[in-house]
């Protein structure tokens, strides 16, 4: 079975960095998306920022934009997500997803949802202290 395994999540104080890795056990033709969604305590899962890949698109959430950088490295099956000028807001457990999607043209608020990704990873921790 095909896995999503992240890593990279850790505590860090607020204007800090880190960058979050996902492993693909294997890509398959269901996987022409991926994505990192994070889920804060009490709050609802939301997109931080996907990637598909028949043209490249990217769509960030509008409160990571600028700080927030996806990319992929096909031949290791990773992504990656690079975190800047973290706040404390961005406290969350962040998780990657792939998808069956090659391409998205709804604009951020509906190429960031769920429901455009069936693959999940079981989640890494990102904690910033004020």
């Amino acid at each position: 079975q095909v896995q999503l395994v992240e890593s990279g999540g850790g505590s860090v104080q607020a204007g800090g960095s880190l960058r979050l890795s996902c492993v693909a056990s294997r890509y398959t033709a269901s996987d022409n998306s991926m994505g990192w969604f994070r889920q804060a305590p009490g709050k609802q899962r939301e997109g931080v920022a996907v990637i598909y890949n028949g043209y490249g698109r990217t769509y960030y959430a509008d409160s990571v934009k600028g700080r927030f950088t996806i990319s992929q490295d096909n031949a290791k099956n990773t992504i990656y997500l690079q975190m800047r000028s973290l706040k404390p807001e961005d406290t969350a457990m962040y998780y990657c997803a792939t998808g069956p999607y090659r391409d998205c043209r709804g604009g951020g608020g509906a190429c960031l949802k769920e429901v455009m990704f069936g693959r999940w990873g079981q989640g890494t921790q990102v904690t910033v202290s004020a």
